[in-house]
């Protein structure tokens, strides 16, 4: 009786997180390939057709999944922490408002606060997964050839020490902070506006509201995605100078070079990429919560 109130006691802990990390990883099974056209585009390969017609063509299809390993071990903390995070937060803040609906700032600063704590776990995790999907972009005598996630993290601590896994981590924590402010907040606020203003049902109220909060985690997210991509993958020069001295530094040259449109390079392909794992993961978040509700858990 005791080992399973204890049990009982600790799952619904520890549920929202499990769920969470599940749901993204799922997510990202199905992305991985957009997601690794995405990157091509930032670093300056051309259009996404252009992208596409020459991974198949010189790297095989499998190139599409390069990178895989770090994505899901990112979903495996990133995600398991910021959704967990904001759920639990959200629970908290609703107690503490008598048990009513949060107003809109609330659900902001909560997807705030989930979006850092989950970054500073998820860093290392994302490190890895742009080194691995912008490696073949470089030329043969730089590339690193890590073979899995847990490689490249070996190989990063071996080479460049532990803090290095933490390398672009301020651009990485703003990210996504900016990001989960729009999707999460988004998502709830969107849940209640469907289901209990236009009195939608189950299907089309968790569908809207994803592509809702898809929409606004893609345009809240991208100019902070575009300068930790660059700030993580820049190598240094002959003289070991690198080219950014941190990511106000890369903001104000990209600035400088291309107008602040520059941020939004590869927007259509991000948004097709960020909305559609969006949808998916809560989409998958939903069915796994039926799940479990079918089974007692």
């Amino acid at each position: 009786m005791g080992e399973k109130s204890q049990t009982s006691g600790v799952w619904p802990t520890v549920k929202p997180f499990a769920n969470g990390g599940a749901s993204g990883m799922l997510a990202t099974c199905v992305i991985q390939p957009v997601d690794m056209i995405k990157v091509r585009i930032q670093l300056g390969q051309g259009s996404a057709a252009q992208v596409t017609r020459n991974m198949l063509r010189e790297e095989g299809v499998r190139a599409f999944y390069k990178g895989l390993s770090a994505g899901l071990l990112r979903q495996a903390t990133y995600t398991t922490a910021r959704l967990g995070s904001f759920r639990i937060l959200t629970n908290k803040a609703i107690a503490a408002n008598d048990g009513k609906p949060l107003p809109l700032y609330q659900k902001a600063l909560c997807g705030l606060t989930a979006g850092a704590i989950g970054a500073c776990f998820g860093s290392p995790a994302d490190l890895a997964l742009i080194r691995m999907q912008a490696d073949a972009t470089l030329p043969a005598a730089q590339r690193r050839h890590y073979k899995n996630a847990f490689h490249a993290l070996s190989r990063i601590v071996a080479d460049e020490g532990v803090l290095a896994l933490w390398k672009g981590a301020g651009p990485t924590v703003v990210r996504a902070m900016a990001l989960n402010m729009g999707m999460l907040a988004s998502y709830d606020q969107s849940v209640e506006f469907f289901r209990d203003s236009l009195n939608f049902g189950e299907a089309s109220t968790v569908v809207g509201a994803s592509a809702v909060s898809g929409f606004f985690a893609a345009a809240c997210s991208l100019p902070f995605d575009f300068v930790k991509t660059q700030i993580q993958k820049m190598q240094p020069d002959a003289n070991g100078k690198y080219p950014y001295t941190g990511s106000m530094d890369c903001a104000m040259k990209t600035l400088k070079a291309g107008g602040p449109f520059k941020f939004y390079t590869g927007f259509p392909v991000y948004c097709v990429r960020i909305a559609p794992h969006v949808m998916m993961t809560w989409i998958f978040l939903n069915q796994i919560q039926k799940l479990e509700k079918s089974v007692g858990l």
